[in-house]
């Protein structure tokens, strides 16, 4: 049965019954791939898709310093002189030690590049997990590397299916952009799909978005992903959804 023939309505993946049976994470872990294997069909030359996950851990970096001295006649050639002495270096105490707020996050997206211009990034898609949006500093962090990309010109799409917190990230980036979506309402839907691009005109930049509230029981939308400033293809979230589902045996 192909992505087409099974269109079913975006499932509830973070409350009973299904996260009883299904983790949330199967679906974001497999999700990013199939996205992948819809762009490979539409993408032009030379322009192509990869996916990136990136697990929240905190993680140690050993250093370590080989402090025993080479033998003389492996480096007999390079030698001149008399050896130097090198003294010691013993750095002051720190001014001040703390343990900071580094909020740990999952990253779950799937990036365009163009491969003429060694690997330029043109498009990121944003798969937002629970840890993206649970606490201010995590939605925060989120927001702070969206918007980066949007000024550099990377179009930016944000698919957040995590009804579980009440907080609209699409919103949150537009205020950061210092600006507004009157689509969005009072009480905007906390999940939703968007694609946001930045482009130049002779006197201005523009943001243009592309905005539709998710529902459970509903169909995904679908996003258009641009290259540049007049090329575009388009993302069929639903069908790849599907899939996904299907593939992972989720009802």
């Amino acid at each position: 049965m192909t992505p087409e023939e099974c269109r079913m309505p975006l499932r509830d993946h973070f409350r009973s019954p299904l996260d009883d049976v299904h983790s949330w994470d199967e679906l974001h872990g497999m999700w990013p791939a199939m996205i992948v294997r819809q762009l490979s069909n539409v993408l032009p030359e030379p322009y192509f898709a990869a996916p990136s996950v990136r697990l929240s851990s905190l993680c140690e970096i050993d250093l370590v310093a080989d402090t025993r001295l080479p033998s003389p006649k492996a480096n007999e050639s390079s030698l001149s002189g008399p050896p130097i002495a090198v003294a010691s270096y013993a750095p002051p105490r720190p001014t001040r030690t703390v343990e900071p707020r580094l909020p740990l996050q999952d990253h779950y997206e799937v990036r365009v590049y163009d491969s003429r211009r060694d690997r330029r990034l043109v498009a990121a898609i944003e798969l937002v997990s629970p840890s993206n949006k649970d606490r201010l500093e995590t939605r925060s962090s989120f927001v702070a590397k969206i918007a980066p990309l949007l000024k550099r010109g990377i179009c930016v799409s944000i698919v957040d299916v995590v009804g579980t917190f009440e907080f609209n990230l699409y919103e949150q980036v537009m205020d950061w952009l210092e600006s507004t979506d009157p689509d969005l309402g009072p009480e905007p839907s906390p999940m939703s799909a968007v694609t946001m691009r930045l482009r130049a005109t002779p006197t201005q930049r523009l943001l243009d978005s592309w905005h539709y509230p998710l529902r459970v029981g509903q169909a995904l939308p679908t996003l258009p992903i641009w290259l540049n400033e007049s090329q575009a293809v388009s993302l069929d979230l639903e069908s790849w959804y599907e899939e996904t589902c299907r593939l992972l045996r989720i009802a």
